[in-house]
């Protein structure tokens, strides 16, 4: 009986000890390397805390098993939070703190795959989130084209002038070159990328982050001049309900909700957004500016934590939508014999999303993941109708091994592709089935702390289309606290599809299909070098900012529409190159409650098809964004905005004008609820009011290029709930 009660005790006694772990920490400063007295090491949420010695360590007891973040903070430096997983081995654990800046958040960047914060990534990225998001969301609540098109050296391209699609072009690049992701997954490619942007609500977003060159490496085909990953919400242990109502002078009405929260051992978000427009038209033209529409999305996901290793989600999007642009009195009923021409958009967007990660130990781990996506769109003009399905979906398994100074993810992925049409006239069917099987492997090294190092490969199989093999590198160097700079460049490549800016325009009619006999890949190679300053003056007073970039891609055989025999259309290989140069300047002054953001973008770039250069079409050479925002801590915002652009070549052999566009927002904060009115476009700057959209009749319109906006001064405004 008595050994049975002392094994007993030894077993508690055991239990005790793993269940209350201890964690020892030295925290030195970053760039001296001198130890942090008084820092402190804590776990958020609890009343679990240690200070530091004079030798800068803190021991921290009692600390749970399981996966823990943990906290580093001192006064005047910035916090890290950590995440471990213990029990965990005894060694002493070291942090370096950097001075605060008003310019460095710790934001966790995830299209790198990697645990490091946004200054300590080699590969340059770029983010919104925060409070920027949400002012960016208060100018166009209904999807998040403004979001992106007054970010330097992005443009949202309009392909049609009268229902408004549109597409992100990067650093001149026409939009099929840029891959649109949400939280990872390519949900947006081939015929499900036409309308996108446009049913892409911001209310349930986290963050955008932006890579602008190739980020062919993670993410395959598509990203040759760069990629958008859309991060959505996850629930947290606080409630967050929030809801948003606004109303626009151009006959908007934008409806939409959110509700995120985790519990012990599941966690849940949810959501729901209805949009819609009358038919607007400022000009006078009689065709919409911005066309009818009426869209529904709803996108519930379900978090499950099994233990504190072992997580998964699962989420459903669906959207719906009946967008109607063209002759404004046909819309409204009123069409006859003249006035009968329209664009009718009705589409149908199911998709599904899950992951599974599972922690090995605190410095290994898999990601597991899969998405299935099914697109319908039935395009509509006189005489003329596409309607199509796309169903595609991607698979992936990736292995994250992190060091102290090394961090590897490598992994194996499918992406499948398929698309059919319904028989509507003579044109051949446009059908394809595209399937790619891929292997990739980078690394992140901390190769001293002035100099960190990304590697990566990725060898491609597409079917139909051969085996590509795509080599990537970006380094970073940090000079000092205040000075850094990244230089980096990749491969890509681009799967040849009926579906582009071009094609687009011509809403399919009469474009021959591709054929894998007598298309290839898109193939390219690109780099970027940029330089980033930062200081601070007058006693701390004044902070200053300055990045400069220098990109440069070339993309070699490059798919173009030409004219075919019997008025039709066909997607060629020229014999040629694309390639696009130039430079970003970003600037950031903050005074107080003042910020003030310039940003300027030079693009050169150039076709050389068949020995012959032209200009990209629709190409602004000299971009400049000026923001100026005044903010009273959870009280009052305003901001004023004005951009430039400069004339654009466009594909009817003429050059557009070039035009200023500025806005005001305000914004008024309680603590439960938001008032906000935004004056976009208070210019009325007008494509129409200083060039023509069209040629030929109202009955038989041939629209030109859009490369100012159509809709001018509107006004919206509304309110944002937080419960």
């Amino acid at each position: 009986m008595k050994r049975i009660v002392f094994t007993g005790l030894l077993a508690c006694i055991s239990y005790i000890c793993n269940a209350q772990n201890v964690l020892i920490a030295r925290i030195l400063e970053a760039d001296s390397k001198e130890p942090l007295s008084g820092a402190t090491v804590a776990l958020p949420g609890t009343s679990l805390g240690a200070k530091t010695g004079e030798d800068g360590i803190a021991i921290l007891r009692n600390i749970p098993d399981g996966r823990q973040a943990v906290a580093f903070s001192f006064v005047g430096f910035e916090t890290i939070i950590d995440t471990l997983v213990f029990p965990r081995g005894t060694d002493t654990l070291t942090i370096l703190l950097e001075e605060e800046s008003e310019e460095i958040e710790e934001v966790v960047i995830t299209s790198t795959r990697s645990t490091r914060t946004i200054q300590n990534i080699p590969t340059r990225v770029e983010f919104i989130a925060g409070e920027e998001l949400e002012e960016k969301g208060n100018m166009k609540p209904g999807d998040i084209r403004m979001m992106l098109n007054e970010s330097t050296g992005i443009q949202t391209q309009q392909v049609s002038a009268t229902s408004a699609n549109s597409s992100i072009r990067i650093q001149g690049l026409d939009g099929r070159y840029t891959q649109i992701l949400k939280d990872g997954f390519p949900l947006y490619a081939g015929f499900s990328g036409g309308l996108g942007l446009l049913q892409t609500p911001p209310l349930d977003l986290k963050q955008v982050e932006v890579i602008k060159g190739s980020a062919s490496t993670l993410y395959g085909g598509g990203a040759i001049a760069g990629l958008v990953n859309l991060i959505s919400r996850t629930p947290t242990e606080e409630r967050d309900l929030r809801f948003l109502v606004n109303g626009t002078s151009a006959g908007g009405l934008d409806v939409s909700g959110f509700y995120g929260q985790k519990f012990e051992k599941v966690g849940l978000t949810v959501f729901a957004s209805r949009n819609s427009n009358r038919p607007y038209d400022p000009s006078n033209t009689g065709f919409t500016a911005i066309p009818k529409f009426e869209r529904y999305n709803i996108n519930p996901k379900l978090f499950l934590y099994f233990n504190p290793r072992t997580r998964l989600n699962f989420g459903v999007n669906a959207t719906l939508e009946d967008r109607t642009g063209g002759d404004i009195q046909y819309i409204k009923g009123r069409g006859d014999a003249t006035h009968s021409y329209f664009e009718k958009n009705k589409t149908q967007r199911y998709s599904t999303q899950l992951a599974f990660d599972h922690d090995f130990s605190e410095n290994s781990s898999l990601t597991v993941k899969n998405s299935v996506n099914n697109f319908k769109r039935k395009l509509s003009i006189p005489g003329y109708v596409f309607d199509g399905t796309q169903w595609s979906s991607y698979t992936e398994a990736a292995y994250s091994l992190r060091r102290e100074r090394s961090e590897w993810v490598g992994g194996v992925n499918l992406y499948t592709d398929n698309f059919k049409e319904a028989k509507t006239d003579t044109i051949p069917l446009r059908n394809y089935d595209q399937n790619t099987i891929g292997a990739f492997v980078q690394n992140t090294w901390k190769a001293s702390e002035a100099v960190h190092v990304e590697t990566g490969l990725r060898g491609d199989y597409v079917i139909d289309y051969g085996f590509v093999l795509l080599p990537r590198a970006s380094v970073l160097f940090k000079f000092s606290p205040k000075f850094s700079s990244r230089i980096g460049g990749g491969l890509g490549y681009k799967t040849p599809t009926i579906f582009t800016e071009e094609t687009e325009r011509l809403q399919y009619h009469s474009v021959l299909p591709i054929n894998a006999d007598d298309n290839k890949l898109e193939r390219s190679y690109g780099a970027n070098f940029d330089l980033n300053y930062r200081t601070d003056f007058a006693d701390g007073k004044v902070s200053l900012s300055v990045n400069q970039l220098f990109f440069y891609t070339r993309i070699n055989d490059p798919l173009l529409l030409t004219n075919a025999p019997g008025n039709l259309y066909r997607l060629v290989n020229a014999e040629g190159h694309i390639d696009t140069k130039g430079w970003e300047t970003n600037v950031k002054v903050s005074y107080g409650d003042l910020k003030l953001f310039i940003g300027y973008t030079f693009t050169d770039a150039q076709i050389n098809e068949n020995g012959i250069k032209r200009e990209n079409y629709l190409t602004s050479r000299h971009r400049l964004n000026n923001v100026l925002m005044y903010e009273i801590e959870e009280k009052w915002k305003f901001g004023l905005e004005g951009y430039y652009y400069s004339k654009q070549q466009l594909s009817d052999g003429s050059t557009g004008k070039p035009y200023w566009i500025c806005g005001f927002m305000a914004e008024k904060i309680w603590e439960k609820f938001s008032l906000f009115v935004n004056f976009e476009n208070f210019l009325d700057t007008r494509q129409t009011r200083f060039d023509t959209i069209y040629k030929g009749t109202v009955t038989n319109p041939v629209f030109r290029d859009i490369y100012a906006p159509l809709d001018g001064f509107v006004v919206n405004g509304g309110l944002k709930l937080r419960l």
